[in-house]
């Protein structure tokens, strides 16, 4: 499971933030994680509190929202969602296309108290 170690980058990324905002306290962390992503939500919500143990992150909220993998079709131009369709247009069933979203991985927000 990467996600721990992914998990405590995360964290020193933040902490580096704080320092240079003057912070003491964060009250959320909010993360973006694609569905194509090689993160799973549910491990990284559960490695959370083994990695902000004993730090300034204890009482931080880590709030995730999922992002949709979307891609356009290489064949009619669509834009889709991939995941619900297993990859193929549904509009001409095509399965060549350019992946627009769905591997991001980001801190989208930090909340100080």
């Amino acid at each position: 499971m990467h996600e721990l170690g992914v998990v405590l980058e995360v964290l020193r990324t933040v902490e580096d933030v704080m320092k240079e905002n003057g912070l003491t306290k964060v009250q959320t962390i909010v993360l973006q994680i694609g569905e194509l992503s090689s993160m799973v939500p549910r491990y990284v919500q559960e490695c959370f509190p083994a990695a902000a143990d004993g730090t300034v992150f204890e009482d931080t909220e880590l709030r995730i929202e999922v992002l949709p993998a979307n891609a356009r079709c290489a064949g009619c131009g669509m834009v889709y969602p991939v995941v619900p369709g297993g990859g193929a247009c549904p509009r001409c069933g095509g399965d060549r296309k350019e992946l627009l979203s769905g591997r991001e991985f980001l801190v989208k927000e930090i909340v100080a108290c």
